[in-house]
């Protein structure tokens, strides 16, 4: 742990803005070099200007490409657009613009050149596909990189669903956006910024307004201002900070927006583990500043850049581990949710904890255990066959309150406003709640660790079957399953979970680094989880050898 860590950045920790910029313009990639080609992740493509990652060239390429997916799928509806607080979010949101102008696309930003969160701009899609007279389908364009540090950029895709996009569709705007690079983007049409915002094509839409309008069809408000709860949300600088004072006032909540600060360079950020400057609000170093506060509040919430990730603070527990947040909303939910259909199942990732399953089975509900990765829950979400979708990154959604779809994609501010609606009704913080939920069903030890791999090795991890395991036992337990695809939807996990009756590792590369990420889990207790990462290391080891 670095002894910075927690502690309020320093003018020396914060991001050349002007550099960030000029080199977003100056900066040509190299694209012999990996790392400077177009490459969708999880969460789009992200980059740093700095590093010639994330530059015009790319936005441009990446935007005709989109323009070109979207003819070849036949979607001629309107394109909503927006931006969270980085700094090169401003100027992608430019380049992406002339391109989609020049290539007759209509493009929908934000009526007050505001910033736009994620799953405002998913429910916007799903709002307009879901009218009977707009037979054109819209898609959608998010800029962010998430939690990333200042220095980075994100851009991601959202298809007519509304959430993240599959890897069909990323890996085809990915390909074709590479090869317009490799042609030094001849092939990208392009117009200038100014006739591109006085095209018949370019208009604007209420994000804010649509989006805080409908949240009362989601979240029980009226049990939330009918308390006498107190209520801090710490949007982060992020894309959420008009959104929370606009909650507050509309709504007659007792909130205080405690930081209303957007600044590019996050200067106002307590330092994450690594001395870096990250939204992460799942971070109890990045949380510090409202992790001091939290007598100050009943309930405190934070939210990173994009707004599609949560961070609960409660006076009693401090900052909730997102797994322990993510079984006590389920818990809630499937238990108080009347308009919901029995039959709505529960949908986690494979890292996700255990408690969560032991949860769903005390509620009669079917789990839905899928590969890490949001597009997983998009089809259970918009059929209302899942009523909740999580990570184990405090990234979720779930349906609203009479079982039909609300966003496809994460949303941090329904769950922030989740924490109170419990708190408002139950008389008990998630906190407590989750204290309770240990006490009948076990309290587990949770983990992630990282062992070094090759570029082979982690190849091979991805590749596995359940027969190149051949080990009977784990930490003195029999083991119950090997799997190298995901129970929920049979898709392939990219690496191992192994499970026992009481524990369970599951192993996956890295995308980024030489090294693979081992997650782990157990019900009897810190010694025997440490046993437990300790011999999933050997096994991997020796399988990958």
């Amino acid at each position: 742990m670095s002894t910075r860590a927690g502690t309020l950045a320093t003018p020396e920790d914060l991001v050349n803005l002007d550099a960030l910029i000029g080199a977003y313009y100056d900066l040509t990639p190299d694209l012999k070099d990996p790392t400077q080609r177009v490459a969708f992740g999880t969460s789009g493509h992200r980059g740093s200007s700095l590093k010639a990652s994330f530059n015009d060239a790319h936005i441009a390429a990446i935007s005709q490409a989109i323009a070109e997916y979207r003819t070849a799928q036949g979607i001629s509806g309107p394109l909503f657009m927006g931006k969270d607080t980085h700094a090169l979010s401003g100027p992608a949101q430019d380049t992406a613009l002339e391109v989609l102008a020049a290539n007759g696309v209509t493009v929908l930003l934000d009526t007050a050149a505001g910033y736009v969160p994620t799953p405002a701009l998913s429910r916007a899609i799903i709002v307009h596909n879901a009218n009977p007279s707009n037979r054109a389908q819209a898609d959608g364009i998010v800029i962010t990189p998430s939690h990333n540090p200042p220095a980075d950029g994100g851009f991601k895709y959202n298809p007519p669903h509304g959430g993240p996009a599959d890897s069909h569709a990323t890996g085809w705007i990915a390909d074709r956006a590479n090869q317009l690079l490799e042609g030094g983007n001849k092939g990208v049409k392009r117009i200038s910024l100014e006739q591109a915002k006085a095209a018949e094509t370019s208009g604007t839409y209420d994000y804010l307004g649509a989006y805080i309008n409908e949240l009362g069809t989601v979240i029980d408000l009226d049990a939330i201002a009918g308390s006498s709860l107190t209520i801090g949300a710490d949007p982060m600088g992020s894309a959420s900070v008009a959104y929370w004072q606009r909650i507050a006032e509309q709504y007659k909540l007792n909130l205080e927006v405690v930081n209303p600060i957007v600044d590019p360079q996050w200067a106002f950020m307590t330092l994450d583990w690594d001395e870096k400057i990250r939204m992460d609000c799942s971070s109890p170093n990045a949380m510090a500043s409202l992790i001091a506060n939290r007598d100050k509040y009943d309930i405190a919430t934070g939210n990173d850049a994009d707004s599609d990730r949560h961070g609960i603070v409660t006076p009693d527990a401090g900052l909730m581990n997102p797994n322990h947040y993510l079984a006590t909303a389920i818990d809630y939910l499937y238990s108080n949710r009347t308009g919901w259909s029995s039959a709505a199942g529960v949908g986690k990732t494979l890292v996700s904890s255990s408690m969560i399953d032991r949860v769903a089975q005390s509620l009669g509900r079917k789990l839905v255990e899928v590969p890490v990765g949001f597009k997983f829950f998009v089809d259970g979400l918009s059929a209302g066959t899942l009523g909740f979708g999580g990570e184990e990154s405090a990234g979720a959604s779930f349906l609203n309150r009479q079982g039909q779809v609300w966003t496809t994609d994460k949303d941090g501010i329904i769950l922030a406003l989740l924490a109170s609606e419990m708190t408002a009704v139950t008389g008990k913080t998630p906190s407590q709640r989750y204290a309770e939920l240990t006490d009948a069903f076990g309290e587990p030890a949770y983990a992630r660790v990282d062992a070094l791999a090759t570029r082979e090795q982690k190849a091979k991890l991805s590749k596995l079957s359940p027969a190149d395991v051949t080990a009977s036992q784990l930490a003195g337990e029999a083991i119950t399953a090997k799997l190298t695809q995901a129970p929920g939807n049979g898709a392939s996990i990219g690496g191992l979970k192994v499970t026992t009756e009481n524990a369970w590792f599951a192993a996956r590369p890295s995308g980024t680094e030489d090294v693979y990420k081992i997650y782990a889990e157990s019900f009897i207790g810190p010694d025997h989880l440490t046993q437990v990462q300790n011999e999933a290391k050997a096994l991997v080891d020796s399988v990958i050898a």
